[in-house]
């Protein structure tokens, strides 16, 4: 067995192993989609006897992050076929994938875990979580009545794609843990609507909430139609929904409540910090799920500080351990410079992930133990520079 970039047109192949979880297999049209989006060059493949029963993929991200965008690697289709199991396939992926992020500059690499036990050995630390939530229409009312002054135009796909993107950016350049998205992204990831994604609900309808003339919040959502008894128990079901400021915001939310004939509203990789705690007179209703969402793995600790913004003047030492990549290993001040000494805090690289976005705190980390303080009040001066103004939220599962 042996690990390799992938050849061109081998994408097809590198998507087998993962897709064997998924209970399918990939086809050609899956493979030209991906290829839109992926480069094969990103893709690191197993190899044994002239067949792939690995691989490991990494999108070309742009970053938000506090105060900054940066290039990240989007880690995705990651996967060893169960009969070559147990045997270091897995390791030898990451080895060669985290090899050549470091060559290429980026100094973060970024994933949604299948399973959490996995990541957290190769460096990436759980970085930010998501919710869903069920709400019956008859709990949605709100604290305050609305009057957006606006309105509401449901779009073609062709319409979508002009009007859609610019409000994404908008909220996106302003959310650690959101990353741009390319015309070529919308059009094969986010925009895709084949059945297979519906699970039993309606087409993809997407809705623009429009004022004074300006595109401000939009909604990607299904109905789902039932009935029971002779009434209707159908389910609205938001893919993903957002606007660019708090009026547009709550908007977009009446709209989707509001949606006749449905009896809820279902949607789920929500962010924790979501206005609609504080938006519906009874939150409680929300029935909030909570469930980890992005996980981080600094690449290059002293390039990812560097390009972090700090909330304040203040001058701290982190030692940072990293038995995966030891070119991380050394003692780093805040600003991403090298130190020789003098530490005020200890602790692990997939601690320091963690803490990355603003999704957790030192404090978090001191309490459950996977911090060392070596200087007394570093705890509460880190938090002091890594204060986040909004929790890390990214939309989207890739």
């Amino acid at each position: 067995m042996h690990v390799r970039r992938a050849q061109r047109g081998e994408v097809l192949a590198g998507l087998a192993p993962v897709s064997h979880y998924f209970g399918s297999t990939p086809t050609e049209e899956s493979a030209k989609r991906f290829s839109r989006v992926l480069d094969h060059e990103r893709m690191h493949v197993a190899e044994e006897s002239g067949i792939v029963v690995g691989g490991a993929s990494a999108f070309d991200l742009r970053l938000t992050v506090p105060g900054s965008i940066v290039p990240a690697a989007g880690v995705t289709i990651v996967g060893v076929l169960p009969t070559h199991r147990r045997q270091g396939i897995l390791r030898a992926l990451m080895r060669a994938q985290l090899d050549d992020v470091h060559e290429r500059g980026e100094p973060l690499a970024v994933l949604w875990a299948s399973e959490e036990t996995i990541y957290g050995r190769y460096g990436y630390g759980m970085a930010a979580q998501c919710g869903e939530i069920e709400l019956q229409r008859v709990y949605g009312g709100f604290r305050s009545p609305v009057e957006p002054g606006g309105s509401y135009r449901l779009l073609s796909l062709g319409e979508a794609l002009e009007v859609i993107p610019p409000i994404y950016e908008r909220v996106a350049t302003e959310t650690p843990g959101m990353f741009a998205r390319s015309r070529e992204w919308w059009e094969s990831r986010v925009f895709h609507d084949p059945e297979a994604r519906r699970d039993g609900g309606g087409e993809m309808q997407r809705v623009v909430y429009e004022r004074e003339g300006k595109a401000l919040a939009y909604a990607l959502y299904r109905l789902k139609m039932e009935f029971e008894d002779g009434s209707s128990v159908g389910e609205t079901r938001a893919i993903e929904a957002m606007g660019v400021d708090p009026t547009a915001t709550t908007a977009i939310w009446r709209y989707l409540l509001d949606v006749d004939w449905m009896d809820r509203v279902h949607a789920w990789l929500l962010p924790v910090d979501h206005p609609l705690f504080l938006l519906l007179e009874r939150p409680r209703r929300l029935r909030f799920r909570l469930g980890d969402s992005l996980w981080v793995r600094l690449v290059d600790v002293g390039a990812a500080l560097a390009a972090r913004r700090r909330a304040g003047n203040g001058d701290l030492a982190l030692e940072v351990l990293d038995s995966f990549c030891s070119w991380n290993n050394g003692i780093f001040r805040a600003d991403g410079s090298r130190a020789s000494s003098g530490a005020d805090l200890r602790l692990d690289v997939s601690d320091l992930g963690s803490v990355y976005l603003g999704g957790f705190t030192f404090g978090q980390l001191r309490r459950a133990g996977r911090i060392e303080e070596l200087t007394a009040g570093a705890v509460e001066a880190a938090d002091g520079l890594f204060r986040a103004e909004r929790a890390p939220w990214c939309p989207e599962i890739f």
